[in-house]
């Protein structure tokens, strides 16, 4: 089966950013009371520093392109993401459908919602799939702030993330895709990929399930897809994923995980 290499993908995909979007007012600004903790799993080891991006990876191509010793994802590989949680409402509905369908996600988490939910986000390890760090409080002025709070940010959700599910995350995602060279410098001296998305169905908007499910449906091997399990109200996005993700996997698509990148100890480019 032929390899998606480190070839740059057959056309950028516009990406429209100017102007992040305000914090949605249906965010939960305080963590609700903690669960218990969940069975223990392994945990990944520490990721060494990494060479500062210039850029966030949208495909998977660049991440092969960008992560030194990367293997190549088969050439129908895909990547699902799933940001903003774990919340008690959407989470666990999304972890039946993806154990049902056997697909494999990253869960782009946020550390205050991991922190009031520590059993939740041990369920998703638990579960196989892969973690991401989503900030600790998701500030969608991120780049705006100073080095010291984006640090903070950074930090503080690694370890709440850590805590609650014994999983380092070996990747991280900034709140509304907003970047600057300092988060790109905080990322990497955490070892950690910063990582974007190829496909936005723009749920966390609430279009509508079909306009969600249309977007999706563009998907195609190589491709990171972006969709929500928190930030308030995921009927759409739950409904859009429980008819979508069974055609893409009836079109040969196999769900794939961002493997660590392997422990160098520089930060050079290589």
């Amino acid at each position: 089966m032929r390899s998606l290499s480190g070839s740059p993908p057959a056309g950028p995909t516009s990406r429209p950013r100017a102007g992040v979007r305000a914090l949605r007012p249906d965010r939960p600004r305080h963590p609700p009371s903690p669960s218990p903790s969940a069975s223990p799993s392994p945990t990944p080891a520490a990721a060494s520093a990494l060479k500062q991006q210039k850029k966030a990876i949208h495909t998977l191509h660049e991440y092969v392109e960008f992560v030194p010793g990367a293997q190549p994802f088969p050439s129908n590989a895909i990547a699902l993401t799933i940001d903003d949680g774990p919340t008690p409402a959407w989470t666990p509905k999304v972890l039946a459908l993806l154990e049902k369908l056997d697909i494999k996600a990253t869960f782009c988490h946020i550390g205050v919602q991991d922190k009031g939910h520590k059993a939740l986000a041990k369920s998703v390890v638990s579960e196989g799939h892969h973690l991401a760090n989503h900030t600790y409080s998701h500030p969608l002025s991120l780049p705006k702030l100073n080095a010291a709070t984006i640090h903070k940010e950074i930090n503080d959700a690694q370890a709440s993330i850590v805590d609650a599910t014994g999983f380092t995350p070996h990747l991280f995602r900034s709140p509304g895709g907003a970047w600057s060279a300092e988060v790109f410098k905080q990322a990497a001296a955490n070892g950690m990929a910063a990582i974007d998305w190829e496909i936005d169905p723009k749920d966390w908007s609430r279009p509508g399930t079909e306009l969600i499910r249309l977007r999706m449906l563009k998907a195609k091997p190589g491709d990171i897809i972006l969709c929500h399990d928190g930030g308030g109200d995921r009927s759409q996005t739950y409904d859009a994923l429980k008819a979508v993700l069974p055609v893409l996997k009836s079109k040969g698509y196999q769900f794939v995980t961002l493997p660590a990148p392997p422990a160098t100890g520089d930060n050079t480019t290589p």
